[in-house]
């Protein structure tokens, strides 16, 4: 059905001269014989070697975010001193222990939940891919109406795994919205992919100082959707709890309620924003990921008890998930991609649609054809640094109440915590962050979670 692939060449180019960084251009690689992707290709490559170069690749790309600077990096020290430099300070080592370690299986058949949206694909493809089947898994991907749901049944123990919204865990672990249960994030299943709608009628009202009164839906109180929409009003000057109101809604419900005038708009997911200018309901305002590009959206993950219980069985799954969520990243991917998961029993939205969400080439609504490559990317490692943003605006909005252990708690839900934790005791530099976060030009200091939160005059 697929070729195989090299996870360097996803995002054109992680290493921009070649996949070992020894070499001026790929070519060159292939004529010294040490293309990844001329081994997979012929069928010769291993799963190590493929979960290897995909963390890797997404490790590099997070320090080294512009190709520029991978390319000189990498010209200069060679792939191999890089992935030295880079294991001195982050756990790369423990992460491909997670991705490869094997085990007898604990729980063969199991459940996974998911809700039937764009971000929703990395889980989508390892059914029909055969990822699950590899690693001896039998999974039920169930198609699930809402978030509560989500929650309620992680909680009861009805679905084993869930894909989750990002501060979906940790607000379960805090008990924020709910009881008390720890639950795991392993991976990020999808960054940006979401997008501010509005009504056709407000084609020129586009400043947001002048939306008071306005009326928007989110998909869940405890969602990226949620926090950048918070965020992106009061940068505005207009405060999302007094000057609007926010209405959960289901996804798909939002454009009901924007053809009936329920509501002015919503900052929801995908392929929802495009169908509402394929519908004529609404235009695209503007892209999550120019509110903060790179932003976590959804997550993959468990409650702590199954993964303490099932520990083969959920390090086969994060191998299955980890191996899709390389294949979804591929930009050359992405049209098979939108072909699969707008299927029925999956998404059951057109695939024209969801081809424009997955590759970036889109109409906004407002007469123009859009590119934006960028649109959603498939990136699976779990950087603190994000857990702990979250955190903030959890504060920030008042979901959170007295003091609040921002470390503890991210290193609590995201699985980089071990790993980091085994570092410490070989006695290893640990840093907190993958990089720089920047929200509307606003720079996040992971080290002063708190002062990022009192530096705001519009909070609860």
């Amino acid at each position: 059905m697929t070729k195989h692939f090299s996870p360097y060449d996803a995002d054109k180019p992680l290493f921009a001269t070649c996949s070992c960084g020894q070499h001026a251009s790929e070519e060159d690689h292939l004529k010294a014989g040490m293309s990844t992707l001329e081994h997979q290709e012929t069928g010769r490559s291993t799963e190590e070697e493929f979960s290897n170069d995909f963390i890797e690749a997404a490790l590099v790309k997070a320090i080294l975010p512009h190709e520029r600077q991978r390319r000189d990096f990498l010209r200069a020290v060679g792939k191999g001193a890089a992935m030295a430099a880079i294991s001195a300070v982050f756990p790369l080592g423990s992460l491909k222990a997670m991705a490869m370690e094997k085990g007898s299986i604990e729980k063969s058949t199991l459940k996974v939940g998911f809700i039937p949206i764009t971000c929703a694909a990395p889980l989508i493809l390892a059914e029909p891919m055969g990822f699950f089947k590899e690693q001896g898994l039998n999974v039920e991907l169930n198609k699930t109406a809402g978030w509560a749901l989500v929650r309620d049944k992680i909680m009861n123990h009805e679905y084993d795994a869930s894909q989750f919204l990002a501060p979906m865990p940790l607000a379960m672990t805090l008990g924020a919205g709910s009881s008390a249960q720890t639950v795991n994030v392993a991976a990020i299943q999808n960054v940006n992919g979401q997008a501010i709608v509005l009504a056709l009628k407000h084609k020129s009202n586009r400043d947001p100082k002048n939306w008071k009164g306005f009326k928007f839906a989110i998909p869940f109180e405890f969602s990226m959707h949620n926090f950048l929409l918070r965020y992106y009003l009061a940068e505005a000057g207009i405060d999302p709890d007094r000057d609007v109101q926010l209405r959960v809604v289901p996804p798909a419900e939002m454009l009901a309620n924007l053809r009936a005038g329920n509501i002015d708009g919503f900052l929801g997911p995908d392929p929802f924003s495009q169908r509402a200018v394929f519908e004529g309901v609404g235009f695209i305002h503007i892209l999550s990921q120019d509110i903060w590009n790179g932003h976590p959206c959804c997550s993959f993950g468990a409650s702590a008890s199954f993964i303490q219980q099932n520990p083969n069985t959920f390090a086969a799954l994060y191998r299955a998930f980890l191996k899709s969520s390389a294949f979804a990243h591929d930009k050359n991917n992405r049209k098979e991609v939108a072909a699969i998961i707008s299927k029925p029993k999956y998404l059951n939205q057109p695939e024209i649609i969801v081809n424009q969400v997955i590759t970036g080439r889109y109409a906004d609504g407002l007469g123009n054809i859009v590119n934006a490559p960028g649109r959603v990317g498939f990136e699976a490692i779990p950087w603190e640094g994000m857990a702990l943003w979250m955190l903030t605006q959890m504060k920030r909005w008042g979901y959170l109440k007295g003091d609040v252990s921002y470390q503890a708690i991210a290193e609590k839900v995201f699985m980089m915590t071990d790993a980091k934790k085994a570092m410490q005791g070989l006695g290893l530099e640990v840093p907190q962050s993958s990089g720089k976060i920047v929200v509307m030009g606003k720079a996040f200091d992971p080290l002063k979670p708190q002062s990022y939160v009192d530096s705001f005059g519009i909070k609860r």
